[in-house]
C-alpha cells in the first residue's frame, strides 16, 4: 500500500511536468553545482553544508546566475532532518553580461527532510519555507520536493555505485496566482567512494507569473563531497542536490 502511494505521487508529478512543459525555451542551459556536506551519523546529530552554483542561458555559454549558500542541520529522529539555511543569489542579463546585476537576492529558509528507504528504492520528501529579499523587496515562498533514487548495481548507494535519480519540486507563494515554479529532473550518477559522487541530469524549470511564463531545458552537473567523521558509522544517504 505504501509503495503504491509513492508511485501515485510520482505519476502525478510526471503528468504535471508534461502538461506545463509545452512552452519551452529552445536553448539548452547548463547548471554547475558543487556541494560539501557534513552529515549526521551514528554519534552526531548536528551537520551542515555549503554549496556553490552557476547557471548559463546557453550550453556552457552566457553564464548569468551565481549563488552561494549553506546551512546547519540537525537529525531530530531516524530519517528526519531539520535545517536552517541562508544564501546569496545574483542574476545578470545574459544579453548584456557587462551590465550590473538585475537581481540581488538574500534568502533564509527552514526545512524538514523525511527519507524512506524501501529496499532498493530511496525516497526523499523535502518541505521548505523561504524568506526572500529581492533587490530589497520581501517575499515568502514555499517548496515541496519528492525525490526518488534507485541504486543500479548495489542495494544501497555506497562506493562504486551507479544510481538513477528523478525528482519533481513545486514552488508556491502566499500571493496570487500562488503557483510560481515547477522543477523536474532525471539523471544518472556515480558514487566513487564513501565521500565523492557525481551526477549528470536533464533538468527542466518552468516559471510562471502574471506577466510571463515558460520553461527551459538544462544539463545539470552536480559534484558532491561528503565529510565522514572518524570512528563513526555513516547513515544511509540519498545523493541529491541541496538546492
Amino acid at each position: 500500500m505504501l509503495k503504491n502511494a509513492w508511485l501515485a505521487v510520482l505519476i502525478v508529478c510526471f503528468i504535471t511536468h508534461s502538461e506545463i512543459a509545452n512552452a519551452q525555451n529552445n536553448k539548452t542551459g547548463t547548471w554547475g553545482i558543487g556541494t560539501i556536506v557534513l552529515p549526521g551519523d551514528s554519534t552526531h546529530n548536528w551537520g551542515g553544508y555549503i554549496e556553490l552554483q552557476t547557471r548559463s542561458n546557453e550550453f556552457f555559454n552566457q553564464f548569468y546566475y551565481y549563488e552561494t549558500k549553506g546551512g546547519v542541520s540537525y537529525d531530530i529522529a531516524k530519517n528526519y532532518t531539520a535545517l536552517i539555511g541562508t544564501g546569496r543569489y545574483i542574476t545578470y542579463d545574459y544579453n548584456d553580461l557587462d551590465a550590473p546585476a538585475t537581481v540581488k537576492e538574500f534568502r533564509m529558509w527552514e526545512q524538514l527532510t523525511i527519507n524512506n528507504f524501501l529496499n532498493r528504492v530511496k525516497i526523499e520528501h523535502r518541505y521548505r519555507a523561504e524568506q526572500r529579499w529581492l533587490n530589497g523587496i520581501y517575499r515568502n515562498r514555499f517548496r515541496y520536493r519528492i525525490n526518488l533514487v534507485v541504486p543500479l548495481n548495489h542495494k544501497k548507494v555506497e562506493a562504486k555505485t551507479w544510481f538513477f535519480s528523478v525528482f519533481d519540486e513545486i514552488f508556491l507563494n502566499n500571493k496570487a496566482p500562488h503557483f510560481e515554479r515547477n522543477r523536474f529532473s532525471a539523471g544518472l550518477g556515480y558514487q566513487f567512494d564513501k565521500s565523492l559522487s557525481v551526477q549528470a541530469a536533464y533538468l527542466d524549470q518552468y516559471n510562471y507569473s502574471l506577466a510571463s511564463q515558460g520553461g527551459k531545458n538544462n544539463l545539470a552537473i552536480t559534484v558532491m563531497y561528503r565529510i565522514n567523521r572518524k570512528n563513526t558509522r555513516p547513515k544511509e544517504h540519498i545523493p541529491t542536490a541541496n538546492d
